[in-house]
Parts: structure tokens; sequence; C-alpha cells
């Protein structure tokens, strides 16, 4: 899986086909890059980088002062959709034109 890492982040470096020397560079700077600290200090610091990056979709409450008003405002959005939905669920149930399994 560490190869595999390493390929992509060679390519996404903008090498389009990385060697096994590419690779290995960047292996090697990782483990000298790491070697000494503690795991769960760079996790920590890893996940706080992580914060400030968009996810496909989602919205990220954070510290910057304007990211709760666009949250705030998709909220009723969302609402609507749900009662939409439930609207269309009983209105699915009387497809079965009052032939039930149990009538």
């Amino acid at each position: 899986m560490r190869y595999v890492a390493s390929y992509l982040l060679a390519a996404l470096g903008g090498n389009s086909s990385p060697s096994a020397k590419d690779i290995k560079k960047i292996l090697d700077s990782v483990i000298s890059e790491l070697n000494g600290k503690n795991i769960e200090d760079v996790i920590a610091q890893g996940i706080g980088k992580l914060a400030s990056v968009p996810a496909g979709g989602a919205v990220a409450v954070s510290a910057a002062p304007g990211s709760a008003a666009p949250a705030a405002g998709s909220a009723p959005a969302a609402a609507e959709e749900k009662k939409d939905e439930k609207k269309e669920e009983s209105e699915e149930s009387d497809d079965d034109m009052g032939f039930g399994l149990f009538d």
C-alpha cells in the first residue's frame, strides 16, 4: 500500500511515470520526517490540517466566520426535501389499489 501511495504522490507532484528510485526517495523522506516523533502528535497535527479541506458535499463547520451562514441557509431546503419525500411515500402506499396482503 505504501508503494501505491508513493506512486500516486509522485504522479500528483507532476511525475507522470515515477520510477522505483522516485518511490524510494518519497518513502525515505517520509521515514526521515517521522523519525523520533510521537505518532499520536503526528496524527493530531494531520487531523488539524484536514479540518480545512472540503469534503465532497458535506458542509464543514470551521472557525471561519462566514462558514456558518451557508450551512444555516441550506437547512430549510433540506427540511423541504424531507417533507416532499414523506408526501411521495404516502402516495406510493395507495398504489396497491386497496388490495393489501392482509385485507
